[in-house]
């Protein structure tokens, strides 16, 4: 028998509680070779039953009491981590004892939460934990909802989104348990599950912005379980094709979970920058949750406020000195980008703000609207998605390819691992196809996003791939090697920004920089010139008149004159006439297609 079984069963109601603690502070505490499989299950099977027993009768016959609730739970959730542990906990008279305990010790939060972990963990490492937690005879759907809309501990409300999380991550097991937290309560009543989820994300922001433990990780499972309803919950009720079709995000939606949007475009806009990496989680969570959600006529004044006006800007509270400074301050630039004494553009005259003092303001005034009040209406600031979405993707792009660091460079993939732990595909790809869904969605949105990245005043006096702004960035990943995913999107948003239109992509950044991309398309040959579909000319010159390159993109150079001696002059010319009369005599051109003899015909040589 195992020495750590062996202690444990030696216990007797009599046993003083510091020889019981340290019986139980010794099983958390052992190494998980320690212990084999079978004692495993026996020693964790034999915890819950006298937790059970001591809640039971006051613990007289029990080897535990109430108060040794906390050392014993941990000891279970320490056995718990190895999978035959967990195979035990995973039964629903287990589930259902470990939740029982967790109302139990409601007042003691440790002794309570260590209970939630112990499920939680089951429920990760064994598939079949998660059917059985939201099963009728445990209850756990039930008990998860409760405690979500209770909570205002971020802890609390971690456990409450991981165990919500976990039990509705499969479509097939969960149905119907995704469409009864869903359908519980109509459409904007305080208990219905968008209100909910609303509610807890503005609490989660607030604790973030103050710096609050657990307040990321919390936010994070939040967003996780929010993604699950999102994404499962509108296949579940679409009726609009076959049941043997395979349904993908964004092919259907439904209006009963319109009213978490308002939420998570705070959330988006709220959300202080992150270092070292500037798009990490729960902000990551928080676009994944967006992309899902269409621009439909009943949410289109929710993704694009009337509040701002034709650039996309906040409509300024006071009149501004002029219109001049208006419509300079509606094109965000970043340092990375500027670029100043342009020889088509002219010197930049006002320096902008750049992506990262628009972050930093942003978060004042999230902290200011915030802290002012809980209701999740209180801000009246209108929130800028795009701009929001576009400086996330400026300073990401510039923090893991900074200057003109090539995309395939391994240093890239090795920052990127090492501080998020993902791929660039896996961090960037979701920004790109939310930008995306905005231009596709929205004219004026196209004709900004235009203006920022593709500027009037370019200057092309360069290669537009080997410039050190967001513009060169995109160019150079559509020529990547490693990141597939992303180089896919971010052709697609440059597609969509340019009205989804190959000719008018072409004449922005030059056929060669896309020629990949459209092949991709099914487009084989360059497009011919065109106008895009807002009305916005395609450039085929620069703003000084200089005529651009169809396939580079940059100003077209004109060609150096030739000098060349009188004697160098008559070199060339024989050495052309051998050429063509040789051809001449080939038969490769006929007498009257030699352009030498036509030449002499006509008295043009002497």
């Amino acid at each position: 028998m195992s020495k750590f079984l062996s202690a444990y069963t030696a216990l007797t109601p009599a046993s003083p509680r510091s020889e019981v603690a340290q019986v139980l502070q010794s099983i958390t505490n052992a190494l998980p070779l320690q212990i084999d499989d079978a004692k495993r299950r026996e020693l964790i099977q034999t915890i819950i039953d006298d937790l059970t027993k001591a809640n039971a009768n006051g613990g007289k016959k029990s080897r535990l009491t109430p108060k040794d609730a906390g050392h014993a739970l941990q000891a279970v959730k320490s056995l718990g981590k190895n999978p035959a542990g967990s195979e035990v906990i995973a039964s629903s008279a287990n589930l259902a004892a470990l939740l029982s305990f967790a109302r139990t010790y409601k007042d003691d939060l440790e002794a309570s939460n260590e209970a939630i972990r112990c499920v939680a963990n089951a429920m990760l490492l064994v598939d079949q934990a998660r059917n059985t937690f939201i099963e009728k005879q445990v209850g756990g759907g039930e008990f998860a909802l409760e405690l979500l809309e209770k909570s205002t501990n971020p802890e609390r409300i971690f456990l409450a989104s991981r165990l919500l999380f976990l039990s509705t991550v499969s479509i097939f097991s969960a149905g119907d348990f995704i469409k009864q937290l869903v359908e519980a309560k109509p459409p904007g009543h305080s208990n219905s599950i968008t209100e909910i989820l609303g509610g807890k994300l503005d609490v989660l922001t607030r604790a973030i912005l103050t710096g609050t433990k657990f307040a990321r990780e919390a936010m994070t499972d939040l967003l996780k379980f929010t993604f699950n309803l999102l994404l499962h919950y509108p296949k579940l009720v679409d009726e609009s094709s076959s049941k043997n079709e395979p349904k993908v995000m964004g092919d259907c939606w439904s209006d009963r979970l319109d009213g978490i949007l308002p939420y998570l475009l705070r959330t988006f806009s709220t959300l202080p920058p992150s270092f070292p990496a500037p798009l990490v989680a729960p902000m990551t969570h928080v676009i994944h949750s967006l992309i899902t959600i269409p621009v439909s006529p009943s949410l289109r004044s929710a993704w694009f406020p009337r509040s701002t006006n034709s650039r996309g800007s906040p409509v300024p509270s006071k009149p501004s000195g002029s219109s001049e400074t208006s419509s300079k301050a509606s094109r965000p630039s970043s340092n990375s980008s500027s670029q100043a004494g342009s020889p088509t553009g002219g010197p930049v005259k006002d320096p902008k703000p750049g992506a990262f003092d628009r972050a930093w303001s942003a978060l004042s005034a999230g902290r200011r609207s915030l802290s002012r009040s809980s209701s999740p209406h209180a801000s009246t600031t209108p929130i800028d998605v795009l701009l929001r979405a576009y400086d996330l993707l400026d300073v990401s792009l510039n923090h893991y390819m900074p200057g003109t660091v090539e995309p395939d460079d391994a240093a890239v993939r090795e920052k990127c691992r090492s501080e998020t732990d993902q791929t660039l595909d896996d961090v960037m790809t979701p920004l790109a196809v939310l930008i995306t869904k905005l231009c596709q969605a929205d004219e004026n949105s196209r004709m900004r996003m235009r203006e920022w990245i593709l500027p009037e005043d370019l200057d092309r006096t360069s290669p537009l791939e080997g410039r050190a702004d967001l513009l060169g960035r995109l160019l150079r990943l559509l020529a990547s090697v490693h990141h597939a995913k992303l180089k896919n999107a971010v052709g697609e948003m440059l597609f969509a920004v340019c009205d989804s239109d190959a000719s008018t992509l072409s004449s922005y950044v030059g056929y060669g920089n896309v020629a990949g991309f459209l092949f991709n398309k099914g487009i084989m040959s360059a497009p011919p010139p065109a106008r895009g579909s807002s009305g916005a000319s395609a450039p085929t010159a620069t703003a000084t008149g200089v005529p651009i390159n169809p396939i580079t993109g940059i100003a077209e150079k004109p060609a150096p004159p030739i000098e060349m001696s009188d004697e160098e002059k008559e070199r060339e010319a024989e050495k052309l006439f051998v050429l063509f009369d040789r051809l001449e005599k080939s038969g490769a051109i006929p007498k009257e297609s030699n352009p030498i003899r036509k030449a002499i015909q006509e008295g043009k040589l002497g």
